[in-house]
């Protein structure tokens, strides 16, 4: 693990604190108790818009338990995906506002100053009462769900279902750069595709888009489980992937992918990272009448939402996955939406693979805490396949 030289999963990491241990310095923060703490080191946006809406403060609220199995974690790295991107510009906006507020009870622009960053790696500071499974200096990995304020701060709250115990063989800027992706690939291929490490073994899979985050973490999670992959990516990530685990690679820049994919046998679940044009042919791919399944990441109900508001967004939204399930279920296969779901057991089990070495994360770049806006704009602009680290210094310090 320690010779890993690649990030895998496609957003910017940013390292909080460089201690990897406990030691006396460490041990005295977990002396002051968050009731006496009432302010933090933070970047935050007032307001949707472009890179320039970032806003770095030492003035930003300490968050507090509000319920008995919330924790505290002091953040040491956090992770800053293409998600965060999105939402800086608005996007999912009025289904976050009903999530974070659903009776409304706050004025509007509530989620103002939102904090953003996905991924976190810290050491747990203060458990609620209901919390057992966790204790004040573990180390932790969680992803942070979006309707929550993330990682891009000296300490974030959160559920205790939603933490899990950081692998031992990774540091905390590497562990940054899992949590999210790894939940989101566990959601559509576990929750949604039914495949689990029992199942998997000989399946055929295909992955669209698999040279990104969802994608690099999927290979190799599927591969751990004994199942027999394909991807597409450019030609400039082949080797990547290939060295990933990944067993056949179609070359989407060579020309229409739907050609070789058709010439290959037919597939057990197809994942889709990619959407648009897709959905017309990709289907085609999958064994019928066998329980086959299509799941894609690519959804419009958070741009519904937006564009026509909760109430008929939903509506909207239910009848478009209702209609395509209909359509592709009397030709023998299944049509799937897949989503984000933050869980703690299932980075418990990502973990297991990550220690057996299973799984890898490598931080290729570092920025500092100060470097944050340069960090999203990297993101804005796109990797094919790297990662990118911010050293911070005690939340900020070096601000």
């Amino acid at each position: 693990m320690a010779s890993v030289r690649h990030i895998i999963n496609s957003r910017w990491l940013f390292h909080l604190s460089k201690p990897q241990i406990v030691n006396s310095s460490l041990l005295r923060l977990f002396s002051t108790s968050s009731r006496c703490m009432t302010i933090m080191p933070a970047w935050v946006i007032d307001k949707y818009g472009s890179n320039d809406v970032l806003r770095f403060t030492k003035n930003a609220s300490f968050p507090i338990i509000n319920y008995p199995n919330e924790v505290i974690v002091k953040v040491f790295a956090a992770g800053l995906n293409p998600i965060d991107v999105s939402m800086r510009g608005g996007y999912g906006a009025a289904t976050l506002s009903m999530k974070r507020d659903p009776l409304n009870i706050k004025q509007s622009d509530s989620e103002f100053p939102l904090i953003l960053g996905r991924d976190v790696s810290g050491v747990i500071m203060e458990c609620g009462l209901d919390v057992k499974y966790f204790r004040e200096r573990d180390e932790v990995w969680a992803a942070i769900p979006p309707w929550k304020q993330g990682s891009l701060a000296e300490f974030v709250v959160l559920s205790a279902n939603e933490v899990s115990h950081k692998p031992k063989s990774l540091s905390h800027t590497e562990a940054a750069a899992i949590p999210y992706v790894a939940n989101t690939a566990w959601s559509a291929l576990v929750n949604t595709g039914g495949l689990n490490k029992d199942n998997c073994s000989k399946k055929r899979i295909l992955i669209l888009g698999g040279s990104g985050g969802v994608g690099t973490f999927a290979i190799q999670m599927l591969k751990a489980w004994g199942a027999h992959v394909t991807v597409t990516c450019s030609q400039n990530a082949e080797r990547f992937v290939r060295e990933l685990g990944a067993d056949d690679v179609v070359d989407y820049t060579a020309g229409p992918v739907e050609e070789p994919l058709s010439a290959l046998e037919k597939f057990d679940l197809i994942l889709d990272n990619v959407g648009g044009d897709t959905e017309r042919w990709a289907l085609n791919l999958l064994k019928p009448w066998s329980g086959a399944k299509y799941v894609t990441l690519v959804t419009p109900f958070l741009q519904n939402t937006d564009r026509l508001g909760i109430a008929d967004g939903m509506m909207q939204t239910a009848a478009t996955v209702a209609t395509k399930a209909l359509k592709h279920l009397v030709k023998g296969v299944h049509y799937r939406w897949g989503f984000f779901a933050p869980s703690g057991p299932a980075l418990d089990e990502v973990r297991e693979m990550v220690d057996a070495g299973q799984i890898r994360a490598v931080v290729e770049e570092t920025f500092s805490f100060s470097q944050v806006p340069e960090a999203f704009d990297k993101v804005e602009k796109g990797h094919a396949r790297g990662k990118t680290v911010v050293q911070i210094s005690k939340g900020g310090d070096d601000l």
